[in-house]
């Protein structure tokens, strides 16, 4: 049981005083209320949700070999490289059909590139979306991953793939000094 004494030591006290009535607080039911309340705030707390992207990656199996061919007139390919930096291009890493252009993340970077391509993409083949490759190097971070991620959902670009580097891209990043 907890209490509060509130009354004077006065031991040794040579003056005749009046004597005073000592004041008690019983603080049990504080104390069962504040025990009632963490246990109801305890039980009654949602914890915070695991915030997880969707992603769904196609089987390592290499029996799988219904691949679909991808024109390459509609293929936009995003290496992301180091100091929060990316390279893309239109077309194959060998033979592209725009020069490879470094840009970052964000409304001014690969935003307007990619509003730009699917645009002249869906003008040129008849109104089929573009479909980008997604190529993260060693050098890039997660953060740049679901940053290129966030960017293609503010576009609504629904036909993206995340496919492993090529040496000939890293080879790219390393000319442009990003990798």
């Amino acid at each position: 049981m907890a209490e509060l004494d509130t009354s004077g030591g006065g031991k040794g006290d040579k003056k005749v005083r009046s004597k005073k009535q000592s004041t008690r607080v019983d603080l049990t039911a504080m104390v069962d209320l504040a025990f009632l309340l963490i246990t109801f705030f305890i039980l009654t707390t949602t914890l915070q949700k695991p915030k997880a992207m969707d992603l769904v990656m196609p089987d390592k199996d290499e029996k799988n070999n219904n691949q679909l061919p991808v024109p390459e007139s509609r293929t936009m390919t995003i290496l992301l490289g180091s100091n929060n930096k990316l390279e893309w291009y239109m077309g194959q890493p060998s033979n592209p059909l725009t020069a490879p252009v470094v840009e970052g993340y964000g409304k001014n970077g690969i935003r307007k590139a990619l509003i730009d391509k699917a645009a002249e993409v869906k003008a040129a083949s008849g109104g089929k979306e573009m479909i980008v490759l997604v190529k993260p190097s060693d050098k890039s971070t997660y953060e740049n991953m679901v940053s290129i991620m966030d960017e293609l959902n503010v576009v609504g670009n629904q036909s993206r793939a995340i496919v492993d580097i090529t040496q000939a891209e890293i080879g790219l990043l390393q000319r442009d000094g990003i990798y």
